[in-house]
């Protein structure tokens, strides 16, 4: 790494200080409502002073992600979830604006096709994995399928599934999978990062409204975004109940303020920069063949026209 890359490039003092309230600890249960308030920020950081610690970011999360791709030993899996109007497009979009698109794939899962529900849940996931050396970002995931299909059970009573495996344990089960699969890829060599942004039911309200009153907003609007605020509490429960059985030491959850955007966008910048930090990536070294490889081609250059 070069001299600049060995100091905390990311310039936020105590950024592991600003970090830890968000996690979801592996160890403990935790209640959504009383823990996490989606109205936080940090009250010695100022907006103005955060947007130019998240320009400086951004440069830094990009010159680490092009090591990451040429060392070509690790992925990144980044998931985000949340509530519609929590700001995921958004902070896609601003966190990863720096980011050499050759080295980042994008996946947005909407409601799934007919080959997908043929397939099981994790199928259309798993074919979007980031290769080695990449960045891939799921807005929503596999984590669908234990959240809007217990909200709506009827969504699930039209899966093309056996009986036998749509009992009372199925949630377990599927807490169960994804824990094992999520595993299977870490011991594999991605690194999960899972972001929940935590709107409140207020906030939301006053984007949508933002999006029905601004003409060039409406086309990201439906009333049945509205009609869905009906089962906010359910949804509320059910995403408890899923950072309570899958966040664990290996791809824990991180729950993120996300009434402030501002805040929301430096955040995960900051923690997405603290995970590729801490994987010590260097740019790989040329054996002695290859040095001497490279010194022939340039005496080939040198001495042509």
């Amino acid at each position: 790494m070069t001299d600049h890359q060995s100091k905390n490039l990311f310039p936020i003092e105590k950024l592991d200080d600003l970090i830890r309230p968000f996690i979801v600890p592996p160890e403990r249960k935790i209640s959504l409502a009383k823990d996490y308030d989606p109205g936080y920020k940090a009250d010695h950081l100022k907006k103005s002073k955060a947007k130019g610690k998240l320009k400086e970011g951004i440069e830094a999360l990009a010159e680490y992600q092009d090591i990451l791709y040429a060392q070509n030993t690790h992925a990144v899996l980044i998931i985000f979830q949340a509530m519609d109007a929590a700001g995921k497009d958004s902070t896609i979009k601003h966190v990863m604006s720096g980011i050499n698109p050759q080295g980042c794939q994008v996946h947005s899962f909407k409601a799934p096709s007919t080959q997908e529900l043929n397939h099981d849940y994790l199928w259309r996931c798993s074919k979007a994995l980031p290769e080695r050396g990449k960045i891939g970002i799921f807005n929503r995931s596999y984590y669908e399928e234990i959240l809007v299909t217990r909200v709506h059970p009827e969504i699930l009573a039209q899966r093309p599934l056996p009986v036998s495996i749509t009992d009372t344990d199925i949630w377990e089960r599927r807490f169960e999978e994804i824990n094992n699969f999520e595993k299977h890829l870490v011991n594999n060599g991605t690194i999960i990062l899972k972001f929940f942004l935590n709107v409140s039911k207020e906030e939301q309200k006053d984007r949508f409204l933002e999006r029905i009153n601004r003409p060039e907003k409406n086309w990201k609007f439906s009333e049945n975004d509205a009609n869905e605020r009906a089962y906010w509490d359910d949804y509320m429960a059910v995403y408890e109940d899923m950072f309570n059985h899958t966040s664990t030491k290996y791809a824990p959850w991180y729950i993120i303020p996300a009434d402030h955007k501002w805040f929301t966008r430096l955040v995960v910048a900051g923690i997405i920069y603290t995970q590729l930090k801490e994987l010590n990536l260097k740019y790989p070294t040329l054996s002695k063949e290859q040095h001497q490889e490279l010194l022939n081609a340039k005496t080939i250059l040198e001495s042509q026209k």
